[in-house]
């Protein structure tokens, strides 16, 4: 069985007995006047919460582009570097309503789906702040693989003020260690 699949099956029997939890953690909103165009491309993971289909992985990049069926297509890359293995997952994404409004459903393995939500978004679409349809689910995401401190202490702070258990989050090793796996 593929690394991928071993990491995301406990997401995946999550998925299945919360029946595709698609939501946005209570009190929080989606960004809007959402533009999937500026969207598009290359993410950096600077900073997540632990979860198991993520655990042990630095260099995580997350590409996005258009799919035919309308969709978004989501491919998800990263290496443990303590064992050098990479790792890769390929997903479709989908507007749940209005696709003005950064609030979208996400399937990396059948008809189970999760929430992805853009709560936080540059208006140069330079780096974002993404939850889950919980709070057990944050990301910190960057068009470039370093951060500026003041920019990801503000978002940590957006974070905080929604709620998110900021102090569990995990800063991802993009550095030096990463350029010859992208």
């Amino acid at each position: 069985m593929p690394l991928w699949l071993n990491r995301i099956a406990p997401l995946i029997l999550a998925a299945t007995l919360l029946g595709g939890c698609v939501g946005t953690p209570k009190g929080t909103q989606p960004v809007t006047g959402f533009e999937l165009d500026r969207y598009l491309g290359k993410w950096y993971e600077i900073a997540r919460l632990d979860h198991s289909f993520e655990r042990g992985l630095d260099c995580v990049t997350a590409d996005y582009s258009l799919r035919d069926d309308g969709g978004v297509r989501v491919i998800n890359r990263g290496v443990n570097l303590e064992i050098g293995e990479e790792d890769e997952a390929e997903g479709r994404a989908y507007f749940v309503r209005d696709e003005s409004v950064a609030h979208l459903k996400v399937s990396f393995f059948g008809p189970f789906y999760g929430g992805y939500n853009v709560l936080v978004l540059d208006d140069e679409y330079r780096w974002a702040l993404v939850s889950g349809p919980t709070r057990e689910y944050l990301w910190i995401l960057a068009r470039q693989p370093e951060l500026d401190p003041a920019v990801y202490r503000e978002l940590v702070k957006d974070a905080e003020r929604m709620a998110f258990p900021v102090a569990e989050l995990i800063e991802v090793t993009q550095g030096d260690a990463c350029n010859d796996r992208r």
